[in-house]
Protein backbone atom coordinates (compact mmCIF):
# COMPACT_ATOMS: atom_id res chain seq x y z
CA UNK A 1 0.00 0.00 0.00
CA UNK A 2 1.30 3.72 -0.81
CA UNK A 3 1.75 5.84 1.37
CA UNK A 4 -0.71 8.22 0.34
CA UNK A 5 -3.44 5.60 0.50
CA UNK A 6 -2.12 4.98 4.44
CA UNK A 7 -2.84 8.25 5.14
CA UNK A 8 -6.18 8.26 3.80
CA UNK A 9 -7.12 4.95 5.84
CA UNK A 10 -6.34 6.95 9.42
CA UNK A 11 -10.10 7.34 9.95
CA UNK A 12 -11.23 4.05 9.60
CA UNK A 13 -8.24 3.22 12.09
CA UNK A 14 -9.06 5.80 14.49
CA UNK A 15 -13.03 5.53 14.74
CA UNK A 16 -12.89 1.26 14.84
CA UNK A 17 -14.67 1.50 18.60
CA UNK A 18 -17.21 4.03 17.28
CA UNK A 19 -19.48 5.71 19.70
CA UNK A 20 -17.84 4.84 22.42
CA UNK A 21 -17.03 9.01 23.23
CA UNK A 22 -21.04 9.36 23.05
CA UNK A 23 -21.68 6.88 25.35
CA UNK A 24 -19.10 7.98 27.98
CA UNK A 25 -21.20 12.03 27.16
CA UNK A 26 -24.57 10.22 27.42
CA UNK A 27 -23.43 8.51 30.99
CA UNK A 28 -22.95 12.09 32.23
CA UNK A 29 -25.75 13.44 30.69
CA UNK A 30 -24.69 15.61 28.15
CA UNK A 31 -24.21 15.96 24.51
CA UNK A 32 -20.38 14.85 22.71
CA UNK A 33 -20.07 18.33 21.96
CA UNK A 34 -20.47 19.33 25.37
CA UNK A 35 -18.08 16.59 26.28
CA UNK A 36 -15.53 17.84 24.04
CA UNK A 37 -15.89 21.42 25.23
CA UNK A 38 -15.44 20.19 28.83
CA UNK A 39 -12.43 17.85 28.13
CA UNK A 40 -10.74 20.97 26.34
CA UNK A 41 -11.23 23.08 29.24
CA UNK A 42 -10.59 20.86 31.56
CA UNK A 43 -7.98 18.21 30.34
CA UNK A 44 -6.34 17.60 33.48
CA UNK A 45 -9.77 15.94 34.98
CA UNK A 46 -9.66 13.73 32.03
CA UNK A 47 -7.69 10.83 31.05
CA UNK A 48 -5.34 10.28 27.79
CA UNK A 49 -7.92 8.06 25.80
CA UNK A 50 -10.64 10.70 26.31
CA UNK A 51 -8.22 13.33 25.66
CA UNK A 52 -7.40 11.91 22.06
CA UNK A 53 -11.51 10.87 21.87
CA UNK A 54 -11.86 14.64 22.27
CA UNK A 55 -9.51 15.95 19.57
CA UNK A 56 -10.60 12.89 17.13
CA UNK A 57 -14.11 14.53 17.23
CA UNK A 58 -13.50 18.05 17.16
CA UNK A 59 -10.90 16.72 13.93
CA UNK A 60 -14.06 15.13 12.19
CA UNK A 61 -16.42 17.45 12.50
CA UNK A 62 -14.00 19.86 10.55
CA UNK A 63 -13.37 17.47 8.11
CA UNK A 64 -17.25 16.93 7.83
CA UNK A 65 -18.04 20.60 7.57
CA UNK A 66 -15.39 21.05 4.76
CA UNK A 67 -17.20 17.94 2.87
CA UNK A 68 -20.39 19.64 3.20
CA UNK A 69 -19.08 23.50 1.93
CA UNK A 70 -18.01 21.60 -0.99
CA UNK A 71 -21.11 20.16 -1.95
Amino acid sequence: MTKEKQDKKWIQKATKNEGTFTAKAKRKGITSAQLQANVENNPDDYDEKTKKQAQLRETLVKLNKIKKDKK
